[in-house]
């Protein structure tokens, strides 16, 4: 189950951040803003990071452990992203733009990574043991 949520989540986050470069799909707002499909801010910034973990995750698809391993880091980072994005309100860390929307959405990624990395049981049937 694991192995499959990190492809998922690879080809999903692959397809975000080349769809974040693509006009049309992406809309300009009235204070210049990129919105992917007129919700979510991108800029060239975010698009790599989606592309670049997108690509992670598909490496790490290929064996259980690493998927795990991959949305264990990948969920308590997007979790410190939506805390500093609700706390900045416009940014995180002045790197790339957000909106209540991202903030909103990257805690609803953080909570599934978390399930996925620390919730699940492992591969036999016993749940993985804490670090």
């Amino acid at each position: 189950m694991v192995k499959k949520a990190a492809m998922i989540f690879g080809v999903v986050l692959l397809a975000v951040g080349v769809l974040g470069f693509v006009p049309g799909v992406t809309i300009e707002n009235d204070e210049g803003a990129k919105l992917l499909l007129g919700i979510f801010h991108v800029d060239t910034i975010h698009n790599i990071i989606h592309i670049l973990t997108g690509l992670v995750a598909l490496v790490a698809s290929q064996a259980t452990n690493y998927a795990r391993m991959y949305f264990q880091v990948f969920g308590v980072v997007y979790a410190l992203v939506a805390i500093i994005g609700f706390m900045q309100g416009d940014s995180v860390l002045n790197l790339f733009p957000i909106n209540l929307a991202d903030n909103f959405l990257h805690v609803l990624i953080a909570a599934v990574a978390l399930y996925l990395g620390f919730g699940t049981k492992a591969e036999g049937g016993a749940k993985p043991a804490a670090a």
